[in-house]
């Protein structure tokens, strides 16, 4: 694990009045991630992020080596102080790890959101015994385990504190992505509950398919067809749903899996 830690300037004390939100999986600019650490900078939030550039570097996209360097840049813009954690979180002391490197840099994390995954297409029938684990160790148990720190390091006050992770319903074709991310709900909703003593609130978000890099020309014409309003979702759409939830207004808000998809489901 590697991090980038933004420089000690005149500023600092009064940032730490902003409150702090971990993001996982902001490995590109162009990303779902990305896009929610820029709005919750924007809405006056300070951001510790992680990413793994190992992962990007095995798909279709490849990797994006200033991604984390220029996402500091743009929440710097708005006025967020912020760190860039490298981590891969299929590692069981990854999450600890996290959360120290997170509040050695910013302070006390109020708000988790998680938007790391695992997702290599195959079946039933092609799916190895080791993709399957991978999926569920970085969809599953790293979800867990990051809740659990931040379970066990919260201090907010009660009505503050927010969990959020990105889902998908993807399981035709994408059998370990998507029976992950079925685990990975059922994660987040206990918490809903079993936090419940610390004034949490815990949300899923599933925001249908967003094109960020991955999609053919086959796909992004069969998901347009699919949506009412004939467009494809973007990681803005997330980000504002996001923002929502960590804003006080989404307090209300709890043990839900909500869907943002423009009516595709």
């Amino acid at each position: 694990m590697s991090t980038e830690q933004i420089p000690e300037t005149p500023e600092t004390p009064a940032r730490q009045a902003r409150p702090v939100a971990l993001v996982t999986g902001v490995g590109r600019t162009a990303g779902i991630g990305a896009g929610i650490a820029r709005s919750l900078a924007a809405s006056g939030w300070d951001v510790a992020f992680t990413y793994w550039t190992a992962y990007d570097e095995r798909m279709a996209w490849g990797s994006e080596p200033e991604a984390a360097a220029t996402t500091r840049e743009t929440l710097a813009g708005h006025g967020a102080a912020s760190v860039a954690i490298e981590a891969d979180l299929a590692e069981v002391d990854a999450a600890a790890r996290i959360f120290d490197e997170a509040e050695r840099a910013l302070g006390a994390v109020t708000a988790l959101v998680m938007c790391h995954c695992e997702s290599v297409d195959s079946g039933l029938l092609d799916t190895t015994v080791a993709s399957f684990d991978r999926h569920f160790a970085v969809n599953a148990r790293a979800t867990w385990l990051l809740i659990r720190e931040y379970g066990r390091r919260f201090r907010g006050w009660p009505g503050t504190g927010r969990i959020i992770g990105l889902t998908s319903d993807h399981t035709v074709g994408n059998v370990p992505y998507g029976a992950s991310k079925g685990a990975m709900d059922r994660v987040i909703l206990a918490a809903a509950r079993e936090l419940a003593h610390l004034g949490v609130s815990a949300n899923v978000v599933n925001p249908g398919p967003i094109d960020t890099g991955w999609m053919s020309d086959e796909v992004r014409a069969a998901c347009l067809s699919r949506t009412p309003l004939g467009r494809l979702g973007t990681p803005q759409d997330t980000a504002h749903l996001v923002g929502f939830l960590c804003s006080p207004e989404g307090q209300w808000v709890n043990g839900q899996l909500l869907m943002s998809d423009g009516g595709f489901s």
